[in-house]
Formats: C-alpha cells, structure tokens, sequence
C-alpha cells in the first residue's frame, strides 16, 4: 500500500462548528452569562445584537463603548468562562452511567423545541414563556416545564422567572443559522427512526431489519418516499449536515490536479457545486437517478457552475458515467451492505481512467476505546437502514481491494468524516 494512513480522529460536530462560527457564537453566550449575573439587561443585550448586525461591530466593543460593561469585567468573565469550559467534572460511575440511561430525555425535550421552532422565536431576545406558548401553539405551564429542563443542560437559559433566551447550544436550533440542528433533532425523534430504535434488542437478537418488519418495506427510502412528510423532514436534516461536511472536505482536500470530476449519487449537486465554484478551472459531471438528477439545474444555475458540469441520469448498479479522471461518493457507502458497495465500486472500476483517483467521503472508525461520533452512528445505521453501517480504515480497504482499487491515503477534515484516496490497483 502506498501513500499515508491516517486515522486520527477527526474533531467532532460541535467543534467543527466552533471552528467555524466559534467566535460570535462565544460572543452571544458571553452576553447571556452576563444577564444572568445582572451586568447587562436583556434590552441591553437585545439593542447589542441589532447593532452587531447593522454594523459588524463585535459585541464585546459594543457593551464597552456603550458603557454598559467594563473592560475589566468582561475581561474577567471572559477567562473564568473559558477556564470553567476546560474543567473536566468528575461524577460516580453510577450517575454517570444514569445520565445516559436516561439521555432520551433530552433527546425528546430538544425534539419538543425543535418541532414548535422555539429557538426562532427567540432569535430576537429574551421572551416569556406566555408568549412562546402562544405563538407555537403550546400550553404554557407544560412548555415551561419543558424550556427549564433544557435550560439546565445549557440549551436555553432562563434569565428570569419565566423568561428564556437562547445560548450557544441552542443558537443551533434556529432554522437560520449555517449548521442548523434543527431539522436533524425532527428526523431523529420522527415516528419512524425512533421505532426503529425501539426495535434495536431484537435487531440485534435477530439480525431482522426493523423497517422491513415494522413498515414492510424494502428499504428505508421506499418508506421516505410513501411518507413525503418524514421525507422532507430527512432530506432537510441531510442538507443541513451536508453543508458543514462540503465545506469540511473543500478545505482538507486539494483539486487542483483534477481535470473532471464525476459525483455518484451527487443529489442536486449541492457538493459538486462548491467544488467547482472553489476550483474555477475543474469540469464536473453530476450523476444520480433521473428523478434526482431533474431537479439539480436551478442548485448549479445559482452556484454559477451550470456551464462547467454536465448532468446525467441513471443508477450506479447499472452503468457509470466515463471521462472523469477523478470519481467522488459522499456518504453514500455507508447506505449499503458490503456486496453493494463492491458492486457499485466495481462499476467505478470499469467507468475510471487509470490514472483516475477514487474519493469516498465517510466516517473511518477509530481502532479500540477511542471515542468516534461514527461508533454511535453505526448503531443508528444498523437501526434504521437494511445493511447500511460505518467503517474502519482495514474495512475500507477491503472493499477497495475487492472492486479493483488500492486504498491510498486517508485524509481526515475538520469534521467527523474522512476523504478515503483511492488508486487504480
């Protein structure tokens, strides 16, 4: 084998984020700390943020200039915040392991926010709880109880009695923000994924697939598909997790040398479409089911790509588009069970030049104890799709090997995903 295998473990969701929006997001959660110790009013802080936006400003020279704050003190805050984000707190084994018994809790109080848009109502400042209610469509005493239980694991903060505001956990709950997990808390709390899980003992016992018993349907997508509702919910979440993925990869991986790149099962062309905008002398070809495909024009009209890429329609089970020198799948393997995914890389084999590079966007699980966003994500492939799972870096290399490739390098991003480098064997 040639070339690096790197497996490190990439940072996690939240820290991507951080590295992305950290800083304002930092900003906003500094200015909740100090409503809550009554050294801003939530006017103050509200008025703060309106300037923010209009000028650009930071909000910290905001708070100073105006007086509201001294240097000192927001100094001071500002480390003790820091320092206090750094300590690691240590529980009995029993606690700990009761915390996690009972994570659906908040698993389902997150999914109660998330459906009634409660992070939205609030992205204009601190607001009752009468007036949520109201305007969700809630009864106030049950949101209340609802809104509390979250804000003392960080997501809210009531800085009042009866008064919540977002902080940096919940900013993510907004429908507006880059990286929005709102539509990822409605999908994995549906009535569907959450049967799924309710099913994962015999799954397990049984090695039975729970959609094909619980919905008697062939796979996961057949059941999206005659459950448009659930289905837009998903495809809403995807989007909305693609976008930190596409930005992730665009940096960790470089383009430079390839002439066209071809996207299996690229959607609308949403990952394509920023590569070719971040690499103006690259070609593009976008590939996936007619239906999909149809849809993808207007995505690459905006990007301003349109010209440089060709779409086609078809299935990758059956036949690849030829004349790419470089062939991208982004979290499309993990869908499948491993004689799939040597067949549609098979098919590859036959399409690549070769001098072509093969390039899998997934998570590669770490060896041993080491903690993994995908170990757990695994488990949910495993509940909610018929053979989908992750995948090691040895087990990656199989497939390769299997389908006529030769597994390259490894290159980790700033997300929990990987770029898999593929040459022709």
């Amino acid at each position: 084998m040639t070339g690096r295998l790197d497996i490190d473990s990439p940072q996690g969701v939240a820290e991507s984020f951080e590295h992305t929006h950290g800083q304002a997001i930092a900003l906003q959660q500094l200015g909740y700390t100090l409503v809550e110790a009554g050294l801003l009013t939530p006017e103050q802080l509200d008025a703060s943020r309106t300037d923010q936006e209009n000028t650009g400003v930071p909000l910290d020279q905001i708070w100073v200039d105006r007086g509201w704050v001294k240097p000192e003190t927001l100094a001071y805050f500002a480390e003790h915040r820091l320092s206090s984000q750094q300590q690691v707190r240590e529980v009995p084994p029993g606690l700990a392991l009761m915390q996690m018994i009972t994570g659906m809790w908040v698993t389902q109080s997150i999914y109660v926010a998330a459906s009634l848009g409660i992070a939205d109502l609030l992205q204009g400042g601190v607001r009752s709880v009468d007036e949520l209610a109201q305007a969700s469509g809630a009864q106030a005493p049950h949101l209340y109880r609802v809104l509390r239980a979250l804000a003392s694991v960080g997501i809210f903060t009531e800085v009042a009695p009866g008064q919540f505001g977002l902080t940096a956990i919940a900013e993510y709950l907004r429908s507006d923000v880059p990286g929005s997990l709102r539509a990822l808390s409605r999908t994995v709390s549906d009535t569907w994924q959450w049967n799924c899980w309710g099913d994962i003992l015999n799954i397990v016992k049984t090695g039975q697939p729970a959609m094909q018993r619980l919905y008697q349907v062939q796979d996961t997508f057949t059941y999206l598909t005659q459950n448009p509702e659930s289905g837009a919910i998903f495809d809403d979440a995807m989007t909305g997790w693609a976008k930190t993925i596409h930005t992730a990869v665009i940096d960790a991986y470089d383009f430079s040398g390839v002439q066209t790149l071809v996207d299996i099962a690229g959607g609308h062309g949403m990952l394509l479409a920023s590569i070719l905008a971040a690499n103006p002398m690259l070609r593009g070809i976008l590939f996936d089911l007619p239906n999909v495909v149809a849809g993808a024009g207007p995505l690459l009209e905006q990007a301003q790509v349109l010209n440089r890429c060709q779409i086609q329609g078809g299935s990758f089970f059956a036949a690849i588009p030829t004349g790419g020198d470089a062939y991208l799948m982004s979290h499309i393997l993990h869908d499948w069970g491993d004689a799939d995914c040597v067949r549609i890389l098979q098919n590859i084999r036959q399409a690549i030049a070769e001098q072509g590079r093969l390039l899998i966007v997934e998570m590669v699980i770490p060896p041993g104890d080491t903690p993994h966003f995908g170990k757990f994500l695994d488990v949910d492939m495993m509940a909610i799709f018929s053979g989908g799972r992750e995948r090691t870096a040895a087990e990656y290399q199989e497939l390769f090997q299997a389908a006529g490739f030769q597994l390259n390098r490894i290159i980790p991003t700033a997300a929990p995903v990987s770029v898999i480098e593929g040459v022709c064997a």
